[in-house]
């Protein structure tokens, strides 16, 4: 396998809960998928969890080399997690442009102090 793409991304966790606080819903449900939405709001405290999400996000985007354009929306990226670690969930034109790239894996760590949610993704090809 080869790198086709890498991203990291540091999200600050005190913004998002500043986001939150003051969107609500509205930003949730603009940025997350539903199932994202309802595994972070089954955790304790859900901003750490919301942060990482969104790092994983923003790092995808750079993965893909897409940013927030190129038909690549926030929902198309969606972190999944069904026991072990984290995985990246593609769909509509993420998924397109991740398939236009050659990629047929995606590899993502996310980890977050007090303060700050980090993710890196590797976009992975034949």
């Amino acid at each position: 396998m080869r790198v086709i793409g890498t991203g990291l991304d540091a999200t600050d966790i005190p913004r998002i809960e500043r986001v939150c606080s003051r969107f609500g819903n509205r930003f949730l449900h603009r940025i997350f998928t539903k199932h994202e939405i309802e595994y972070c709001q089954k955790r304790r405290n859900p901003i750490p969890h919301l942060a990482g999400r969104f790092s994983a996000k923003e790092a995808t985007m750079k993965a893909l080399g897409t940013g927030h354009s190129h038909g690549v929306l926030w929902q198309d990226i969606e972190v999944v997690r069904q026991g072990g670690a984290p995985r990246i969930k593609l769909h509509a034109g993420a998924a397109k442009h991740a398939k236009q790239l050659g990629a047929n894996d995606i590899l993502l760590t996310i980890t977050h102090s007090d303060t700050l949610a980090l993710a890196q993704v590797l976009l992975l090809g034949p």
